[in-house]
């Protein structure tokens, strides 16, 4: 079967949109470590607009830092990809041709940090999940027990994590006194700009003050908030799109394809190196302070997220469109926004948070999107804290309400036990999934101690939660009710009208 490629563009149907540039024109300026579904979907996205509509020479080079997955998805099909935005109203197509080439870091180091290096790169961008930035999530300092970054303090020409493969491309600019490049987070993360900088610095430092004083004075680490949803491409969607993308009758292969919802928002600080793609042509919000805007998409659309994913696969719910079908369901997610989360935010001038509270129910309930309560599930360890234990916080200071916010601590813990109502195993991917299914087990048949065991560790809850009896209480009397009648009737009981 034929793959996608460049010299079948122009055969394709022509409601399929197309690059209008020259991608032979193009050069490398970005670097972007984690290229999966979501930067192929968001941040390349954004720059595809801008060389389609006002043209310029900023190509990505993608890089993945595990597998070589996507390299192979790419490189054969000239790593040109389909882009399908899906909603009830049917699909969009498109063919993005920003992306010039992938690197595969495990295979050749060297050859990634040397085109990190290289001048010619401006910006280097990530998308690496939570888990990526081994970090400590409860204080945000650099975990300097994390065995990628002792491999990388050792063996800095071979980095295997993100934070050594920066820092040893930095290294690079110093020792051969170039401009630094912009650092730019597109993370899930508060702050995240600011935790990059923090672990990148702190790697540096172990290595000399000079060279971290240098990155600090010259490096940028802008903050960003980045909302699309994205699910996990699938077979089913390949092969649904094959037959969309036939040339003279025959069907071409588009390994690298995403899906997507119709929305997209990019809110980045303006604050680059040396230059950037002018996004803000094409709908990115370059502002002065993220703050504001990651706060209101971390606790309504994250917050709200991460209880649906974990209450939801308990539930038996495959997808985040079928928990949104159910009425108590939806009543829990406007309690939350409405009380817990909406409690602890306040909109910029002129925002309508409560048009923009129902947009994301509707982006919710979007059938078309099969968006899997397990992905969003995943990693939780490293998510809770921002998405939902800064809310608890918040709300513990000033004697709000927590009920919704222990649920969905309470639903995580149930989660992360590895075994659902059935007694069928969970696959659990999470980074601390061992520590935490042993905090489970070792407390079988006893939520008061699940609770207390799983909110000592303190990677994720730090130090003050354990000591506030308000909050174990409530979570320990939500864990007992999922055990005692399961998930989906205690949300039933709790919230339907």
């Amino acid at each position: 079967m034929t793959r996608l490629n460049q010299n079948l563009l122009t055969g394709l149907p022509k409601d399929i949109l197309l690059p209008t540039y020259d991608r032979a024109a193009l050069k490398p300026g970005i670097v972007h470590l984690g290229i999966g579904a979501f930067h192929r979907a968001h941040q390349a996205f954004y720059t595809e607009a801008i060389l389609n509509k006002f043209g310029g020479d900023w190509g990505i080079i993608g890089s993945s830092l595990r597998s070589a997955s996507v390299r192979d998805q790419l490189v054969p099909q000239d790593c040109l990809y389909t882009l399908v935005e899906r909603s009830g109203d049917g699909e969009k197509l498109q063919i993005v041709g920003a992306v010039l080439d992938t690197l595969v870091g495990p295979e050749n180091p060297a050859a990634l940090v040397a085109q990190m290096a290289a001048s010619n790169i401006k910006i280097v961008s990530l998308t690496i999940t939570e888990k990526g930035y081994c970090h400590d999530p409860a204080t945000g300092n650099l975990n300097l027990t994390h065995p990628d970054i002792i491999h990388d303090l050792a063996n800095l020409d071979q980095p295997v994590s993100a934070i050594g493969f920066l820092v040893a491309a930095l290294k690079q600019r110093f020792e051969q006194q170039q401009k630094a490049f912009t650092l730019l987070s597109c993370d899930n993360l508060p702050n995240n700009g600011e935790v990059l900088e923090k672990v990148v610095t702190q790697f540096a430092e172990k290595i000399s003050s000079e060279f971290s004083a240098w990155i600090k004075t010259n490096a940028t680490f802008p903050c960003t908030m980045i909302d699309r949803i994205v699910p996990a491409t699938t077979d089913d969607d390949r092969r649904d799109i094959e037959a969309r993308l036939s040339v003279n009758g025959e069907s071409v292969r588009d390994e690298g394809m995403v899906v997507c919802e119709p929305f997209s928002q990019w809110v980045v600080e303006d604050k680059f190196a040396d230059g950037r793609p002018e996004w803000e042509k094409v709908g990115v919000l370059l502002v002065e302070d993220v703050r504001v805007f990651e706060k209101i998409k971390l606790r309504l659309l994250n917050g709200a997220h991460s209880t649906m994913a974990y209450t939801g696969y308990l539930s038996g719910f495959q997808y985040i469109s079928e928990v949104m079908e159910q009425p108590a369901f939806v009543n829990l997610v406007k309690t939350y926004m409405a009380r817990e989360a909406g409690e602890t935010i306040s909109a910029p001038a002129g925002f309508d948070i409560e048009a923009y509270k129902q947009q994301l129910r509707d982006r919710f309930s979007n059938k078309a999107l099969k968006h899997r309560t397990w992905q969003i599930a995943m990693d939780g360890s490293q998510k809770l804290p921002q998405r939902l234990l800064e809310t608890l916080r918040e709300q513990l200071a000033s004697n709000g309400n927590i009920d919704i916010l222990c649920l969905g601590v309470a639903a995580w813990i149930r989660y992360v036990s590895g075994v659902d109502e059935k007694g069928a195993p969970i696959e659990v991917s999470d980074p601390l999934a061992k520590e935490l299914r042993a905090a489970c087990d070792a407390n079988q048949n006893n939520p008061a101690a699940i609770v207390k065991a799983v909110v000592g560790i303190q990677k994720v809850f730090g130090t003050d939660l354990i000591e506030e009896p308000r909050f174990i209480q409530t979570t320990t009397q939500w864990l007992e009710r999922f055990y005692n009648k399961g998930v989906l009737a205690s949300v039933n009981e709790s919230f339907a009208n």
